[in-house]
């Protein structure tokens, strides 16, 4: 492995409260580390299910398997956006963002899941470059996003400790056990 800056776990008052439902997923204490071995859990997930199964939905009015995908797709892309604004200084206050409209606007359960997971491997990179990019005072910066300040690493962690929620509810509500 190539020395790399070590991104570690932010502070408490780095982050809004309801961060931290996320932010505490995570395990270890270095974000590149565990972006690098992320998609291997989502990819392995995606990986046995049938066409039928990516497009299930556990109750009426949930997100099926492949709308969870693409939901988790869209808030990566928002979060690197955000990360990328405040590493560079921006001092404007980022929106937020209604995720259902997302989600109904995305037709996933049209799209092929192989080409989902396609598309989320490509952000991720993605992500692991951006934030490999971000020197510490960088990763320390904080700016509004959402109605609340956080900074930089705070977004990482929350990001993905946001795809962990996810893939739990994947495993607890839609796959057989």
């Amino acid at each position: 492995m190539t020395n790399h800056l070590i991104i570690s776990r932010p502070e408490l008052t780095e982050y809004p409260r309801e961060l931290d439902q996320y932010i505490s997923l995570v395990p270890g204490n270095d974000l590149l580390e565990y972006f690098g071995t992320q998609p291997l859990s989502l990819v392995s997930v995606a990986s046995t299910l049938s066409e039928e199964q990516s497009m299930h939905r556990y109750a009426e009015g949930k997100w099926s398997v492949k709308d969870i995908f693409c939901h988790l797709i869209d808030c990566e892309r928002i979060y690197n956006y955000r990360a990328l604004c405040i590493a560079r200084g921006d001092k404007t206050e980022l929106p937020g963002f209604e995720e259902n409209d997302y989600a109904k606007t995305a037709h996933a359960d049209a799209r092929n899941i192989d080409n989902i997971i396609a598309e989320y491997k490509s952000v991720r990179a993605s992500s692991t470059e951006l934030f490999r990019s971000f020197d510490e005072v960088m990763l320390m910066r904080s700016g509004i996003a959402n109605g609340s300040a956080r900074s930089v690493r705070a977004i990482g962690y929350s990001l993905a400790g946001h795809e962990i929620h996810h893939l739990n509810v994947i495993k607890e509500r839609y796959l057989k056990k």
